[in-house]
């Protein structure tokens, strides 16, 4: 299965661990693959760079430039094309013009801009819980 992970998710899974950390460990198992782009990457960057997270990862020993590291071995590059507008802020448009590029089966993200386009042609747009549900069902059946 492609996944496309907003931003949000992906800063949950490195960081915090739940829900989006098994969405994580499903990607290194290899029962699903997930995509992302430069822009996507050039927001990651900035998100783990900021000064709200320098003390948690210090304390973790951990930088934004080893989780950046992390994230880019697990996810597939993909080079964008221009898509028409589909959400008010632009950092969302590159989540959806990612999957398109992926062909992804789903986007998954806790960005309510995002969430209510569900689905998006034929990408599904869902939370992290929904997302593991949805990968799941489709891994044990065999789908």
């Amino acid at each position: 299965m492609r996944l496309v992970l907003d931003t949000n998710i992906i800063v949950s899974c490195l960081i915090w661990g739940g829900v989006p950390r098994q969405l994580l460990d499903l990607g290194r198992d290899g029962r699903v693959t997930f995509f992302t782009s430069s822009l996507l990457l050039d927001e990651l960057a900035d998100v783990l760079s900021r000064e709200k997270f320098a003390v948690l990862l210090s304390s973790q020993g951990i930088t934004p430039d080893f989780l950046m590291q992390h994230y880019g071995m697990l996810a597939k590059l993909v080079k964008l094309q221009p898509i028409e507008r589909t959400v008010r802020y632009i950092d969302d448009d590159a989540v959806v013009a990612t999957a398109l590029a992926a062909k992804a089966h789903v986007i998954a993200t806790g960005d309510s801009d995002l969430l209510v386009l569900h689905p998006w042609q034929e990408i599904r747009i869902l939370n992290a819980t929904d997302t593991l549900q949805h990968v799941l069902g489709k891994t044990e059946t065999g789908k």
